[in-house]
This record gives C-alpha cells, sequence and structure tokens, in this order.
C-alpha cells in the first residue's frame, strides 16, 4: 500500500484527523472564564427580568413599538409569553455579543496569547483546527441560545403559569402549538446568528486581537442594523444581513407569514457560507508567527 502525501514522512500511527479532537477543544474552551461567565449570564438574564416585572407599578407606558410594544404587555400572561419577551430583548444585542465573543474569541485568542503555532507544531492540519474550533464556538452559542429560552421558559411558567401563547398579531394558541412556534423562533435565531459566526469568526481569523475581533463584528453588526433604517437606500437594505433579523414576529401571527422568513434563511446562509470560506481561505494561506 502507498502512503498518501499528506502523511508521507508523518510519524508512525500520525492521523491528522485524530488531532485536535471535538470533545477535548470543548472541555478547553469550557474551562475559559469567558465562557462560563456568558453561559451563566444566559440563565440569570430571566431571573433578572423576572424580578423586574415583580416591581411593575401598573402604569401604562405606551412607546408605540407595535408587536414589540405587544409582547411587552403580555409577558406576564404566561411562560409562553415570558419566553418570547425574554428573546425579544436579548436578539438584537445581547445574543450578538454572545454569538460574537465565542467565534470571534477562539481563533485570536490563540494568535494573543502566542499557542497558536503550537497548535499546528502538533501538528494539527490548519483545516481542522479551523473547523474544531469553529464547531465549537458553534456548539456554546446554540447552547447559550438554548439557556436563555430554557430558563425563561422555566421560570416564567413557574410564575405565571403554563397558558397558551398570546399575541395581537395573531390568535390565542393552545400551549402545545404555542410551544411549537416557540421553538420555529428559536430555530430561526439560531439561523441569522450564523451571520454574526460567520463575521467574528472570519475577523479571528484575520487579526491577533480577540478584542477586536468580537468588537468589530458587534460595531459592523450595529451599522447594519443602522443602514436598514435608512428607507432612502430602498432596494439595498434587503441585501444586509440584519434586514431580516425581525422576521421571527411572522412566527407569531396568524397565519404565520413565511416569506421574509424563507428570504433571512438564505441571507443568513450565504453570509456565514461566505464568510467562513473566506475565512478558511486566509488562515490555511497566512504565515503564523503567534
Amino acid at each position: 500500500m502507498t502512503q498518501s502525501s499528506s502523511t508521507v514522512g508523518a510519524a508512525a500511527g500520525y492521523r491528522p484527523s485524530a488531532t485536535l479532537p471535538f470533545a477535548a477543544e470543548f472541555r478547553r474552551q469550557a474551562s475559559r472564564r469567558r465562557t462560563q461567565l456568558a453561559l451563566g449570564f444566559m440563565v440569570l438574564l430571566p431571573l433578572i427580568v423576572l424580578v423586574a416585572f415583580q416591581f411593575d407599578s401598573g402604569n401604562d407606558d405606551d412607546g408605540g413599538g407595535g408587536e414589540f410594544s405587544s409582547l411587552a404587555d403580555l409577558a406576564t400572561s404566561g411562560g409562553l409569553n415570558f419566553t418570547l419577551f425574554s428573546l425579544l430583548v436579548s436578539a438584537s444585542f445581547l445574543l450578538v455579543v454572545v454569538v460574537a465573543l465565542f467565534c470571534g474569541d477562539t481563533v485570536a485568542s490563540e494568535a494573543s496569547w502566542g499557542s497558536l503555532r503550537y497548535l499546528l507544531a502538533v501538528p494539527v492540519p490548519r483545516a481542522r483546527l479551523l473547523a474544531v474550533k469553529l464547531l465549537v464556538a458553534l456548539a456554546y452559542s446554540g447552547l447559550a441560545l438554548l439557556l436563555l429560552a430554557g430558563t425563561a421558559l422555566l421560570a416564567g411558567t413557574l410564575r405565571y403559569g403554563w397558558e397558551p401563547l398570546r399575541s395581537q398579531v395573531s390568535a390565542q394558541l393552545d400551549p402545545a402549538e404555542g410551544l411549537l412556534r416557540l421553538l420555529a423562533v428559536l430555530g430561526y435565531l439560531a439561523v441569522v446568528l450564523l451571520a454574526v459566526a460567520g463575521l467574528a469568526f472570519l475577523l479571528s481569523v484575520v487579526t491577533d486581537a480577540a478584542l477586536g475581533a468580537v468588537g468589530g463584528a458587534v460595531l459592523l453588526w450595529i451599522l447594519s442594523s443602522i443602514l436598514d433604517q435608512i428607507t432612502a437606500l430602498g432596494g439595498i437594505r434587503a441585501f444586509l444581513p440584519t434586514h431580516y433579523a425581525n422576521a421571527w414576529l411572522g412566527l407569531l401571527s396568524t397565519p404565520v407569514q413565511t416569506d421574509d422568513l424563507v428570504r433571512g434563511c438564505i441571507s443568513a446562509i450565504a453570509y456565514a457560507t461566505l464568510f467562513w470560506s473566506l475565512a478558511f481561505w486566509r488562515f490555511t494561506r497566512k504565515d503564523v508567527t503567534s
């Protein structure tokens, strides 16, 4: 049998696919303080919101927020509505920061510590190192989203009961169907946040500063959100990664509005694929000196 070109000259028993196992990297990231704090805050946030509602003075302060204000008004009507409200207050910024933290810190932090070149000297193939780190970052991002929603659902149900899902843009939904709508909202948010993950991961590859990668991704996402509010841009706004970020509200209507949901999924997957492709292309060709 002839050896493949990738293993010629390698030590006996060396298998590139066995280097840097996913489980080992997952445990390694779990021991980091930033991972523990981020996941801990996902659990803490719904509890903070729950306590805040206990101090509600009952004053009617209608800020004209449309579906957003209706969800806020109905947040205490049951565990499902409380979960939706928790996602509402988190989706536009907090979840963006958390996903950018996990995906933007993963490679840049290794470079800033000077340990990246040692990982490659094990040797871990560059493409495998990048793939494992990306998968671990996505796993923790998904875990953060599930912790937020799960804690909110549990705390909200214990406090406000297992009630139907109510909204001013839909008929009242029984708890079983409401739970399915909630899972669909989580799925859509996870897909939309892939664009954030892709952007942060790309910046993590092109810079050695973890803070720059995380902050750059968040700032660019905010810039896209600001541009999306400028109606003078017309149809150009549809190509912004944030244009369909709030399309999940269509899942609360009766019947469900799916047009923007489909467009949002296509947009997010396209952006994520582009950013990840650029990240792999750049990393497999750059000189790693840190």
